[in-house]
């Protein structure tokens, strides 16, 4: 499909705890997203977004901020190749 972009995204600071992957379903499936996240060990949470091209960059600029109890440090993102998800879900 024509604009589809794919990214991984790594978010660190405060981001476990406070609702980030609620947040990031809702915020993703705002945006017609598809994907997943999830909280990773080392206390980062770590997100596949798919989608049109300008809703994936949207997504990325959002999740510099985060919902209002997280407190984000960084957000690392790296191209990836579409996977065909059809929905966003929150992964364990």
């Amino acid at each position: 499909m024509s604009g589809t972009k794919a990214i991984e995204v790594q978010v660190t600071g405060r981001v476990q705890g406070v609702s980030f992957r609620a947040w990031t379903q809702a915020e993703a499936r705002g945006r017609g997203l598809a994907g997943w996240v999830r909280n990773e060990a080392d206390g980062a949470v770590r997100a596949h977004l798919e989608g049109a091209a300008g809703a994936v960059e949207a997504m990325l600029a959002a999740l510099h901020e985060g919902p209002p109890a997280a407190r984000v440090r960084a957000v690392t993102a790296r191209d990836a190749a579409p996977t065909g998800e059809t929905a966003f879900e929150i992964r364990r």
